[in-house]
């Protein structure tokens, strides 16, 4: 599983597609085999999907994103996590673990459906 998580320095970004950077993240077997940092190459509708569907991104973890860019994402068969928050290793140890907490999206979009990543 290769998972990008929205990121602001050492924590989750509130927004998906303006945050500075992304931190991807490989998992097999339960265990982190390989964490990267890279540059939010651009927010233009629909082209983040694509992007990190060609790096073999199938999770995305963040904040907030609003439910045309789910959409987009679910296209490409990338499920979203949104309302996550705090320092990016413990989400992701809570998210090995089954146990990160989410909630509402914490961008200014209206959106209802939350899902957790099966991995």
């Amino acid at each position: 599983m290769r998972i990008a998580i929205s990121t602001d320095g050492l924590n989750v970004a509130s927004h998906f597609g303006r945050c500075p950077e992304y931190t991807i993240v490989d998992i097999d077997d339960g265990k982190v085999i390989k964490k990267e940092k890279i540059q939010n190459p651009g927010h233009q509708p629909g082209f983040l999907p694509a992007f990190l569907s060609e790096m073999g991104v199938n999770c995305i973890i963040a904040g907030g994103m609003g439910p045309r860019a789910q959409g987009f994402f679910s296209q490409y068969n990338i499920e979203t996590v949104i309302g996550a928050a705090g320092p990016i290793d413990k989400v992701i140890d809570d998210f090995l673990k089954g146990e990160l907490t989410t909630g509402a999206s914490q961008c200014d979009h209206d959106s209802s459906s939350h899902k957790k990543c099966n991995g």
